[in-house]
């Protein structure tokens, strides 16, 4: 016979659950705040379920969909499984790009158009399943003429009802191999000659840091120790746009305001920053793609 001390630990999991929605939903768009589109997309998911826990991971202009892609290799580890991102970086909206949902090994939910926004996760959790969105049964009701807002009517519904357990996942609709998972290229890191080669694949936008794809595992291997110095290279495509000797430090205020540094950031890759300052404007620093990075022993 079951004692109640192992019983109501479980009775309060399975009241939680009807209380809150199975699963979180976290929104991503670049729609902005300044009108009503995201307060709309809420509006259809909460019709779904009010019960629903939403939550914002942005609704800010990326810059681009590698951006975009990033921004959800940034935050996905931090989620538990089960969590439905509705994401919703769409420039080819109402095209014949495929409106998806993919399921990762580590039990996370994407929505989303199969544009290349889900490169990074896919890549970094691994992909379990993909289903192509079937919007005779998943689509807001009304909305059949609506060619500009599937954040809205599509994908938002989608992952509202997913996230409440109105479906399952083998009911988003018809399983698609993976490889039709559109992926973009990018320039992967590695080790060169003289050190190390990585991209900027976004920029910390709030301070002015500037953010690698570049390993702390791997900088290491270059012998650079915390108070030693590192030659720094930035390219656009071929153009070599800066070059600079920066200490390498644990923290900003390792270094006097105003002053460089390289540090390990938050996702443990190699970043550069000046204490209250803003390191990718005073030295011209874009990032996406086109951003190529390396790094040696000074």
């Amino acid at each position: 016979m079951l004692s109640l001390k192992r019983v109501l630990p479980f009775a309060l999991m399975l009241c939680l659950q009807a209380s809150f929605g199975a699963s979180p939903v976290v929104l991503y768009t670049d729609f902005g705040q300044k009108d009503g589109a995201v307060s709309a997309l809420k509006g259809v998911a909460y019709g779904v379920s009010e019960k629903l826990l939403i939550s914002d991971l942005s609704h800010e202009d990326p810059g681009s969909i590698f951006a975009g892609a990033y921004r959800l290799f940034q935050v996905a580890p931090f989620w538990p499984k089960g969590t439905v991102f509705v994401t919703v970086i769409d420039p080819g909206v109402g095209t014949e790009r495929l409106s998806v949902v993919l399921k990762t090994r580590k039990g996370h939910y994407f929505v989303a158009p199969n544009n290349g926004v889900l490169t990074l996760v896919a890549e970094q959790e691994g992909v379990e399943e993909l289903r192509q969105i079937d919007e005779r049964i998943n689509r807001r009701k009304g909305s059949e003429d609506s060619y500009t807002f599937h954040g809205r009517d599509v994908f938002g519904y989608t992952g509202a009802r997913l996230a409440a357990g109105v479906i399952q996942f083998s009911q988003v609709g018809p399983k698609l191999s993976s490889d039709l998972l559109v992926k973009l290229p990018y320039t992967h890191v590695q080790r060169t000659a003289g050190g190390v080669e990585g991209i900027i694949p976004v920029l910390d936008v709030q301070y002015g840091n500037v953010w690698t794809n570049i390993p702390q595992k791997l900088f290491d291997e270059l012998g650079i120790k915390v108070g030693e110095s590192v030659r720094v290279r930035v390219f656009n495509k071929d153009q070599l746009v800066e070059e600079v000797v920066v200490p390498y430090r644990h923290t900003f205020g390792e270094v006097p305001v105003g002053k460089p540094l390289a540090y390990i950031n938050s996702l443990m890759n190699f970043a550069l920053a000046i204490n209250q300052g803003n390191f990718a404007k005073e030295h011209h620093i874009g990032s996406g793609t086109d951003w190529r990075i390396t790094l040696s022993k000074e």
